[in-house]
């Protein structure tokens, strides 16, 4: 397979964040309520990715180690500043609808764990089908969530009534109870059919991903990341010994 086309059959089956990482929670419950605000900040989030990636990866081996994550932060506030100024002044209906959610982009763990473990040490090309596969990901995830909790708990989707004048909404689904419910369901849907998730241990242990299984955890994430963390102090060491 194209190594591009593979990074964005990765972001949408392989390593979904929701389904399959299980990663950015937050807004996956809280904004579903409808498949518009699915749409809205999957879409919000998909361009802050694509953009944190490419910057990321275009000036990766000008970044000191040391200072990597404060690095990340500010581009990556700087992209979310930028599409939260956008919607306000475009989509204002989008903007509201979303309200704090959008500018909580900045501490998305997709967004650093993705410039984390994959711009910062790949190039800009891939890092950009990287960002676009997980970022469409995201969205249809959100649509699927917001889909089913709109359709049963409003009678509508995309806010066009689609079921009949008789049926009675379930409306706990578009409250916040319905959010923990919903992907329950879903989630238990996977394990039922053995689909990767990382709540039944089948997903293959990455930097982002520990595949799941908690019980025996030996931190090989963390073990990973010290490593990282020791090796430019140990670098510089060497170098003035030299010198």
């Amino acid at each position: 397979m194209n190594k591009y086309l593979e990074r964005l059959v990765n972001g949408l089956f392989k390593e979904n964040p929701t389904f399959v990482l299980m990663l950015g929670m937050c807004p996956t419950l809280a904004i579903t309520t409808s498949a518009m605000n699915g749409v809205g900040m999957g879409l919000s989030t998909t361009v802050v990715l694509i953009a944190s990636n490419v910057i990321i990866a275009a000036l990766r081996k000008f970044i000191p180690n040391t200072v990597r994550m404060p690095y990340f932060i500010v581009v990556v506030a700087s992209m979310v500043t930028i599409v939260q100024l956008l919607l306000q002044a475009y989509v204002p209906d989008v903007s509201e609808a979303l309200g704090i959610y959008i500018p909580l982009i900045v501490v998305n763990c997709i967004i650093f764990g993705r410039v984390e473990a994959y711009a910062a040490k790949h190039s800009v090309g891939l890092s950009l089908f990287d960002g676009i596969g997980m970022g469409l990901g995201f969205t249809v995830a959100l649509i699927l969530i917001g889909s089913f909790r709109e359709i049963l708990g409003a009678g509508t989707w995309f806010n066009i009534r689609v079921m009949p004048e008789s049926y009675e909404p379930i409306s706990m689904l578009v409250q916040p109870p319905g959010a923990f419910l919903v992907l329950a369901m879903l989630t238990a849907l996977q394990n039922k059919l053995k689909l990767p998730s990382a709540t039944n241990g089948s997903v293959k242990k990455t930097a982002l991903s520990c595949g799941g299984d908690c019980a025996n955890c030996k931190g090989e994430v963390f073990a990973m990341n010290h490593e990282l963390n020791t090796k430019e102090p140990q670098k510089e060491k060497s170098a003035g010994k030299e010198d």
